[in-house]
């Protein structure tokens, strides 16, 4: 998949799941639940046990799906992430800018989307050419932090993640965001083997969504 697909993709789903587990089996199970539930794009993060099998899995269960981009997350050094990359990864996340991490994803043509909390870190990962930043944590920043930075960086992409919940997700796009991270408030569910749950979360995820999307389109 090219980059620019990936990049287009990912801005298109509008929503990222942020899957987290204490077994491949629950993350996974999550990762599928998500799916089933509408979500395209899926951050399946590294302090999941065998994150790299579990992408290697949900790539080889969807094939055709053409909409559907697979990712790792918490991706801390170069090592990890040529691993998620040889596993198939659409896209890498990391919680905070590796200038490493940014260099081995250019050398792929993998977008990195590193997480960022300051103008400066922004623009640095920038100029390392990360297409997104990933505004993390959200719920500390608060969403007018997006348009303050918006002010002196208008081309920069932003993916909030953390806080990012269906009662609060307009306003994150209202302030210009290009994607969101939906996290625990999506997933929570499958911490007690609730998955319908987790289809009925997703599903309400997309419908929001979908408004947001008309919405602005009207």
């Amino acid at each position: 998949m090219q980059k620019v697909d990936v990049l287009n993709k990912i801005s298109k789903n509008g929503i990222m799941a942020v899957i987290r587990g204490n077994s491949e089996e629950v993350a996974y199970k999550t990762a599928i639940s998500c799916i089933v539930g509408g979500i395209r794009g899926i951050e399946v993060t590294f302090t999941a046990p065998n994150a790299d099998k579990i992408i290697s899995r949900i790539k080889g269960d969807y094939p055709n799906e053409e909409e559907l981009c697979v990712g790792a997350g918490t991706v801390l050094d170069p090592i990890s992430a040529r691993i998620a990359i040889m596993a198939g990864a659409d896209f890498i996340v990391s919680p905070s800018f590796s200038k490493d991490v940014a260099l081995i994803c250019n050398l792929y043509q993998i977008p990195y989307m590193p997480g960022c909390m300051t103008v400066t870190e922004i623009q640095t990962a920038m100029s390392y050419g990360a297409d997104i930043v990933k505004v993390f944590p959200g719920k500390v920043l608060g969403k007018d932090f997006v348009s303050a930075v918006k002010a002196p960086l208008p081309q920069v992409n932003i993916m909030p993640t953390g806080g990012v919940s269906l009662d609060n997700m307009k306003d994150w796009f209202d302030k210009g965001v290009v994607a969101v991270g939906a996290g625990s408030n999506l997933t929570a569910p499958a911490e007690n083997g609730d998955y319908d749950k987790v289809i009925a979360n997703a599903r309400e995820y997309c419908r929001e969504f979908d408004e947001i999307k008309s919405a602005k389109v009207q």
